[in-house]
This record gives C-alpha cells, sequence and structure tokens, in this order.
C-alpha cells in the first residue's frame, strides 16, 4: 500500500511539472470588424474555400502549424499542402498563404492588413491584433 501511495504521489507530481499547452487563436487587425468566428469557418479561410480574408500562416513544419490545422480541419500538414497545391494547379487560387517564422512576424502581417488571419500561441497577443477565436 506504501509503494502504491508512493508511486501515486510521483505521478501527480510528474503530472503537475509538465508544461501546459500553449493554446492557439485566431486574429485579425483590430480594424477588421469580425468579432468572432467558428473553427470551421477558420478552416475555409485557410484552405483556400474563401477568399474572404488573406490567410497568414506559420512556417512550413512548426509545431504550432501541424496543430493548427489538426484542431481546425482535422488535416495532417501534407493534405493541407495537397490541398493548396490543388487549387493553385486548377487556377482557383493563385498562390499558398504567405508563411512567417514566428509569432510576432505574424502578428505584424496581420495588423498592417485588414483583409488578413493568421494564427499565434496567447501567450503573443497584444493590442497590435483582435482574437476572434482560441483553439484548446
Amino acid at each position: 500500500m506504501k509503494k502504491l501511495l508512493s508511486t501515486l504521489l510521483v505521478a501527480a507530481v510528474a503530472a503537475a511539472a509538465l508544461p501546459a499547452a500553449a493554446e492557439t487563436v485566431v486574429i485579425v487587425s483590430p480594424s477588421n470588424p469580425a468579432s468572432r468566428m467558428f473553427s470551421e469557418q477558420a478552416a475555409q479561410f485557410f484552405l483556400g474555400k474563401s477568399a474572404q480574408f488573406t490567410p497568414i500562416d506559420q512556417a512550413e513544419g512548426s509545431a504550432i502549424r501541424t496543430e493548427f490545422y489538426k484542431k481546425v480541419s482535422n488535416m495532417e500538414a501534407s493534405q493541407v499542402k495537397a490541398a493548396w497545391l490543388k487549387l493553385v494547379f486548377t487556377g482557383k487560387a493563385t498562390a499558398e498563404p504567405k508563411e512567417y517564422k514566428s509569432d510576432a512576424d505574424v502578428k505584424k502581417a496581420v495588423a498592417a492588413d485588414p483583409k488578413a488571419i493568421g494564427y499565434i500561441n496567447k501567450s503573443s497577443v497584444d493590442d497590435t491584433v483582435k482574437v476572434i477565436l482560441t483553439l484548446q
């Protein structure tokens, strides 16, 4: 019994020490009239199914990009890439979304363009952008 309690205590301490998963947020410029959005709507913009917003992507292969597409579309990065290549090949899109290397770069691009939409870690949000969706 003592060994079981000791094992449970060690497991609880280890679980508490794990870093909390970062929340990803979808952002727009403060001058954009949008105030909230559903995951399904965000997927439409980031998969090229709507031109209402200009999607701004994180760097290919980044953890946040992989997590974002999994959460909003339940797609792997390779599936998203294939979807965009198909749109470009068929003429339904001219190019894939622009990619930026960091949250700061995405924030700067989104803040500068009222039609832009991007995603960053919640901890990177400041008053230069407006959060319209939080993914958990």
